[in-house]
């Protein structure tokens, strides 16, 4: 690969009709969670204008699901709509009090929680097959990919801004994408930037575009805002219809976008709406916290990790390092060092980021990755407290 050339990803906001999908769905995780550690969560959340479709499989206490499987409906209409106002939606055409609320949760098939449940000598095991990645480098100071981590930075600027605007000059609803210039692999300054955000229908294009330019500017490091006429700014001159009331959401849509924003692999499964001992999304948290803590640690400047399971097995099928020739070490020894350091079984992830509770909400708009852990336990698989554990196993 070259090591000059252009790069982008995109971002976006917690108003996009799939990360409202996201948002609700992840909230329906948290409810259970809340109410047992040991619940079982896959909802899919479907948004249009002015309604809202809740499906999936939980299992969980009486005091959320009924005896006969069905879930308490008060508790989750209260929920979705409890999110969907303070993401900010209270137009015509999706609306948090108005918008319709369709909920088919039902209780888990007895065939995937036998797989699941450890039992006698049996291990918990995997939710399902499949394969999950992790990445870092050391692009940003989150050790995160540059083009993605500044998309995300602009879109939440600009959240900020809305949900303390008085005049509510913008909606919820906004995309961005950034292209950065690389030079011997390496960013160096932004080629075009694009924003595209609902706002108030009297506001003219000139006016979206001199606020949301402050924004980028406020992010993007001094010296990198890109040509003026590489600056995008609703390109299509008008957006005032947004959310689920433009374009129909769902959740899990946007992978690349919760990730790595396509400078590294992605497995396929999406996050959201899904319980810790589905190891999409647990190991592709525990693959993030192994590969931050390899690059925190100074063994790599970049390093992806690819991890597989099967459907009822607790062992993890392989495990690949690839740190992209960047090494300090040889990847084989980095593969020893990292098993001996974490279980990567569903239970063993579970337990060491401490993922059985009520922490995927904030999880489900500006990325999983590259946020920092809190006080509350979110986030806890962007620590780097694998850093001496790994540097004592290769020694």
């Amino acid at each position: 690969m070259s090591s000059s050339y252009l790069f982008t990803s995109e971002s976006v906001s917690e108003g996009h009709p799939d990360k409202v999908c996201d948002r609700i769905s992840d909230e329906v995780v948290d409810i259970l969670l809340a109410a047992d550690p040991g619940a079982r969560v896959a909802c899919e959340t479907l948004t249009t204008t002015d309604r809202i479709v809740i499906a999936g499989e939980v299992r969980g206490p009486e005091s959320v699901v009924n005896p006969d499987g069905t879930v308490n409906t008060d508790m989750v209409e209260a929920a979705a709509r409890a999110a969907v106002k303070d993401i900010g939606y209270e137009q015509e055409g999706f609306h948090h009090a108005t918008a319709a609320v369709e909920i088919y949760l039902h209780a888990q098939s007895i065939d995937i929680a036998q797989g699941v449940d450890a039992a006698g000598n049996k291990d918990e095991g995997a939710g399902d097959q499949g394969l999950m990645f992790g990445y870092a480098c050391r692009e940003t100071d989150a050790l995160m990919p540059a083009p993605l981590h500044f998309s995300h930075r602009i879109l939440k600027s600009l959240a900020d801004f809305r949900k303390s605007d008085a005049q509510h000059l913008l909606g919820p609803d906004s995309k961005s994408q950034v292209t950065l210039v690389y030079e011997d692999g390496k960013p160096v300054r932004a080629a075009s930037v694009v924003v595209s955000t609902q706002h108030a229908e009297h506001l003219e294009q000139s006016e979206v575009r001199d606020l949301v330019r402050g924004h980028i500017e406020d992010v993007l490091p001094s010296g990198w805002m890109p040509p003026e006429d590489e600056l995008y700014v609703n390109p299509t001159g008008r957006f005032v219809i947004g959310g689920p009331d433009g374009d129909c959401g769902l959740t899990g849509r946007k992978i690349i976008v919760d990730t790595y924003g396509g400078a590294a692999p992605h497995g396929g499964g999406a996050f959201s709406g899904k319980d810790p001992t589905k190891v999409d999304r647990s190991a592709a948290y525990a693959a993030r916290y192994v590969a931050k803590n390899i690059v925190a640690a100074g063994l790599a400047d970049a390093c992806v990790i690819q991890v597989a399971y099967a459907i009822g097995v607790s062992k993890p099928l392989s495990l690949y390092v690839d740190t992209k020739g960047t090494g300090a070490v040889a990847e084989d020894k980095l593969v020893g060092a990292i098993h001996e350091v974490i279980d990567l079984s569903p239970r063993g992830i579970r337990e060491h980021l401490d993922l059985a509770r009520p922490i995927y909400r904030p999880t489900a708009a500006y990325g999983h990755f590259g946020r920092e852990p809190t006080a509350d336990g979110h986030f806890t698989w962007e620590r780097t407290d694998l850093v001496e554990p790994l540097k004592a196993a290769l020694t």
